[in-house]
């Protein structure tokens, strides 16, 4: 699942290529990588115990909210995923959550308290606030709507 999410993030990232007929699809798939990234955004909570730092769970729906903030960064999908049902109370819900967790641990959802020392950042949730600042921000764009539910 993984891997399929990370081919569908060069796809969406490669703009300059996708037909018209391919950028329906990815229209028509939005919805059910919200309703999955909806169902399953607890997952990356669990990262923060050390034992579960390779969760499966957890790591698809990190991919899946990189796939929804790259789609949103398109206009031709940003305009559907802003009027989906929930994706954006979620978000916000998942960033107070993920903001809790690091406060009550070692925070390993941000680069600045992942890394230590002269070591590269390797923990899969590193940058997670950082993309869900960055999907919030997205469907708030041009969104009166949504800008006053945030």
């Amino acid at each position: 699942r993984v891997t399929l999410l990370e081919l569908m993030m060069v796809k969406v990232n490669d703009k300059n290529s996708v037909t018209s007929e391919e950028m329906n699809v990815f229209v028509r798939h939005a919805d059910f990588l919200a309703v999955c990234f909806q169902e399953k955004c607890g997952a990356v909570l669990k990262l923060t115990a050390a034992a579960d730092a390779q969760d499966e769970e957890a790591l698809v729906t990190i991919r899946l909210l990189d796939v929804l903030c790259e789609m949103t960064s398109n206009n031709s999908q940003l305009e559907h995923l802003q009027t989906f049902p929930g994706l954006l109370e979620t978000a916000v819900d998942t960033l107070r959550l993920t903001h809790l967790a690091g406060k009550q641990a070692v925070n390993i959802f941000t680069a600045t308290h992942a890394v230590t020392g002269q070591e590269g950042i390797s923990h899969p949730a590193v940058g997670f606030k950082s993309h869900l600042i960055r999907l919030i921000g997205n469907l708030c764009y041009k969104n009166k709507e949504n800008q006053d539910k945030v």
